[in-house]
């Protein structure tokens, strides 16, 4: 019997939950609200290191199915399943992402089934048990269960099973599903009960969702010119060395640039942040560090700091992206991957590894489309401020985000340039009390009362040490056993109000991004990178001009879904390019 008839004679409906795991040797198991069993792979199943982790083309191929025609809400334990599903061809509409529900109600990282299992269950973490082998000695012979039960009878997952142990057989892997499906419950409805949050439990589906998209971005790789990316690399760090010797003398080229605006005689290591002081000293420049801010400030003053800085770009290209980089995360297929998480784990962020989101601004030249294809690149706009308009829904600030330069009406209404008027509403976000900026501060306050009360209560309660949610309900851990001084206080609170706001927005564009995925499939468009507030949607040449008008709607239903009632504007500047580059040098935004 194939998966869609045995769910249909389950009672399955659209958006049920469904406990799905994935073993590539033993197949999947499953398990709906009225039973559990395993589905084993069959022939086609591929030999050990044959080829990708998936549990054959035939399952693969089933859950496919299932979820086409069913839609279920597919409970599993994390992005490992969707892996291994992205793997074998098949990709997910919707889940629910036990991983990413338990960050979002418990903040932190650390998330795995065990811990997860333990938090949900109100268990305490101290007497989790630790896996290893068995110590014969110190066996109290005290009953401990039976080993096939997940459950211990403190309440506790056993080790052995977290560990992998649930992919032992069959009866295992059907079992594990059920456990899948019975935590999800319980992560609902701790989400529901969060009365003050009543955006939790969207929150929670759309950053399951954005797990799915992180699977199948780390699967499909951002598209890259290796030819370009070699040419830039040249550019600024010289032709790929032969051998060490060359490595060596190319790196003491681009050091002999800066020293050569040195006094006679003076050298320094450049990687020294006290000889490079010490360097700048000898040439009338006292600072009380080398920070590239600082540096930048004065590089008219002497033609060494201008050196200086440009050779700080190369080596951070030498160092990190440089040809050891390009040959270890780019594929023969001309495309750059790196794992993708949906949540840093603090504010909530995606992540890459592989550099993939500090790729150096050169390096974006290199970012091509493939042959017969185009990026569209949308970046939203002034999303801190519209995400404070939201969140604290003051009404004045709603109303300036109709604008599509929300700052000129800021300025009109506090009687200040739109320069000092930004400063001054990005420093009440970032909780800088000081400078320029802090001057607007009252006439802030008076013109956007509710909106600043909202960030100051967040600043009392990060001084204080009180545990915050954001809007969608991420637990935001402002509570420590560490003494504070009142410095320390501070930086909590400054912590806090931009945790608030950075961490809404990362909920806001996670809905975005996954609505992007959802409306955009059938045009064989799919997003290649999430970047902090970016979207780069790789589609045919063709579908361009469709696919952006897309992009442009998904933001105003992401929004619509995210604050309903709002009146919140969002908007977003998207451009359709070949390179990724080209997007900046199309865009023309607000200074």
């Amino acid at each position: 019997m194939d998966l869609v008839t045995s769910l249909r004679q389950a009672g399955v409906a659209r958006g049920d939950l469904v406990g799905l795991v994935v073993s590539p040797r033993n197949g999947l198991g499953v398990a709906t609200a009225e039973r559990a069993w395993p589905a084993t792979p069959s022939a086609e199943l591929a030999a050990p290191g044959a080829g990708p982790a998936a549990p054959g083309a035939g399952l693969t191929a089933e859950v496919g199915r299932a979820d086409e025609v069913l839609r279920p809400r597919w409970a599993v334990w994390s992005g490992q399943t969707a892996a291994h599903l992205v793997a074998g061809g098949a990709r997910l509409a919707t889940c629910w992402d036990i991983t990413a529900a338990h960050r979002l109600l418990f903040g932190g990282w650390r998330a795995d089934p065990g811990w997860a299992w333990a938090r949900a269950r109100g268990l305490a973490t101290e007497t989790m048990p630790v896996g290893g082998p068995l110590d014969l000695f110190g066996m109290t012979g005290a009953d401990d269960g039976d080993d096939d039960d997940p459950v211990a009878p403190d309440g506790h997952l056993r080790p052995e099973w977290v560990n992998g142990g649930w992919s032992d057989s069959t009866d295992r892997l059907a079992r594990w599903a059920e456990l899948a499906r019975s935590l999800a419950e319980v992560q609902q409805a701790a989400l529901a009960a969060l009365a003050d949050r009543p955006m939790a439990l969207p929150t929670a589906r759309s950053e399951s969702t954005a797990e799915l998209l992180c699977a199948e971005l780390s699967a499909d790789g951002l598209p890259m010119d290796r030819a370009v990316a070699e040419q830039v690399l040249c550019s600024f760090i010289g032709p790929r060395p032969r051998s060490d010797a060359e490595a060596a003398a190319a790196r003491a080229a681009r050091d002999a640039e800066v020293l050569r605006h040195a006094p006679a005689g003076v050298t320094a290591d450049l990687r020294s942040p006290a000889q490079v002081r010490s360097l700048l000293a000898r040439i009338g420049v006292d600072v009380p560090d080398t920070r590239a801010w600082r540096l930048r400030e004065l590089r008219d003053t002497h033609p060494l700091i201008a050196a200086l800085l440009e050779w700080r770009k190369a080596e951070r290209i030498a160092t990190t992206y440089g040809y050891a980089w390009l040959d270890e995360n780019l594929g023969a297929d001309g495309r750059l991957r790196g794992a993708w998480t949906g949540s840093d784990g603090a504010a909530g962020r995606m992540t890459a590894s592989a550099g993939l989101h500090n790729m150096p601004a050169a390096m974006r030249r290199a970012v091509v489309a493939a042959d017969g294809h185009v990026f569209v690149r949308a970046d939203l706009g002034q999303i801190e401020p519209r995400v404070l308009a939201a969140v604290s829904r003051d009404q004045a600030l709603i109303l300036a985000t109709r604008a599509d330069d929300l700052y000129a009406p800021v300025a009109a209404q506090l009687g200040l340039d739109r320069p000092t008027a930004k400063v001054a509403v990005l420093g009440a976000m970032y909780g800088q009390t000081t400078g320029h900026g802090a001057q607007a501060l009252r006439r802030l306050s008076a013109a956007y009362p509710v909106a600043m009360a909202y960030l100051d209560a967040a600043d009392r309660a990060g001084r204080a040490g009180r545990d915050l949610r954001t809007y969608g309900g991420r637990l935001i851990v402002l509570s420590t056993t560490e003494p504070r001084t009142s410095s320390r206080a501070a930086a909590y609170g400054r912590y806090a109000r931009n945790a608030m706001i950075q961490g809404a927005a990362a909920e806001l564009f996670k809905m975005w991004a996954v609505t992007v995925r959802a409306r955009c499939g059938h045009l064989d468009a799919r997003i290649v990178l999430c970047l902090h507030d970016e979207l780069l949607v790789h589609c045919p040449r063709e579908r361009g001009e469709a696919v952006s008008g897309l992009v442009e709607d998904c933001l105003g239903e992401a929004a619509q879904r995210w604050a309903p009632g709002s009146g919140v504007r969002f908007i977003s500047d998207t451009t359709i390019v070949r390179s990724w580059s080209d997007a900046k040098a199309a865009a023309v935004p607000p200074p």
